[in-house]
């Protein structure tokens, strides 16, 4: 491997948020000066994982591709100071997760979820001025995975099964989380309350190192659903059997002023999105956290090959 991947493999896995954050704060990807956007300037921004970074970079490229002249805001750490970095106008546009503005934003509950989520999130968000574009194929659900030799040894597939062999085993009912996980409501609170259970030990790491730590220092571990970790690293995603965790549908947040003055938006983004499945997003996630590529070139190259950019 040479040293340019090592880096970047090193960049990723422990200290994404601080490299992409100092780069954003100067990052320029220019315009091309022609097409739907020519003469707009929008920032795009992003939170620190890996996902979000990547779409981030595909929401950039297509609005660059189409004229306008793009600041990269992406890494901005946690979900709370990317919103607020919206609301507040330092950044135009990112990627948002339905269950997160539900619960996190909004206020509401894990178990007043409504049928049609992206809707109801939609219309509350109206009232703060931020626009949802049409809604991705995709659903990055937060879960718990286990070792696939531990989960079939103990006979666990679901978050009951977790639950009963935690009660039996107290002694083996750790968890590795992330910070975000562990202080949400849809986190780690809710859930241990819907399974009745009580993570002992608990270890907070960054939560691009949750996976290798899975059955090396924790019996269990937070994981995301699209995340390529989970295959590579040979791990059991356990089924929500009680229906805890809450839809994390992927959409595009923007301002609706801005909306109002570049409509062209959502009409770019709208096929960009449709195209975006749970293996779509697991295969760009696959390249930046396990071959160690460049955010950015994914989401180019992804979409020259969907034909979205030159």
């Amino acid at each position: 491997m040479n040293t340019r991947k090592t880096a970047r493999n090193l960049l990723i896995a422990g200290g994404m948020t601080l490299a992409l954050g100092l780069s954003a704060c100067s990052g320029d990807t220019g315009g091309s000066g022609e097409g739907e956007l020519s003469g707009a300037s929008i920032t795009v921004g992003s939170k620190e994982f890996t996902e979000s970074i990547v779409l981030g970079y595909i929401a950039a490229e297509v609005l660059e591709n189409a004229g306008a002249d793009v600041t990269d805001q992406t890494g901005i750490s946690g979900s709370a100071t990317v919103r607020e970095a919206l609301v507040s106008g330092e950044i135009d546009l990112y990627w948002e997760y339905t269950g997160t503005a539900w619960v996190n934003y909004f206020g509401h509950t894990a178990e007043d979820v409504p049928d049609d989520l992206f809707a109801a999130v939609a219309e509350e968000d109206a009232a703060n001025g931020v626009a949802w574009l049409d809604q991705a194929n995709f659903e990055n659900s937060y879960a718990i995975a286990t070792g696939r030799d531990f989960a079939e040894e103990n006979g666990i597939a679901t978050l009951s099964d977790m639950a009963e062999y935690m009660q039996q085993n107290p002694d083996d009912a750790g968890i590795c989380a992330a910070s975000e996980f562990i202080n949400r409501d849809d986190g780690l609170p809710g859930l241990e309350e819907a399974y009745g259970v009580k993570f002992d030990p608990l270890v907070e790491v960054d939560l691009n190192l949750v996976y290798t730590q899975i059955n090396e220092g924790c019996a269990f571990g937070e994981v995301t659903t699209t995340d390529a970790r989970n295959i590579t690293n040979d791990l059991v995603v356990l089924e929500d059997d009680r229906g805890f965790f809450v839809e994390y549908a992927g959409a595009v947040t923007l301002r609706q002023d801005v909306l109002d003055e570049y409509p062209a938006i959502a009409e770019l983004l709208a096929p960009v999105s449709e195209e975006l499945t749970n293996e779509v997003m697991a295969t760009l996630n696959g390249r930046v956290d396990n071959d160690g590529e460049d955010p950015r070139d994914v989401a180019e190259e992804w979409l020259q090959e969907q034909g979205f950019i030159d």
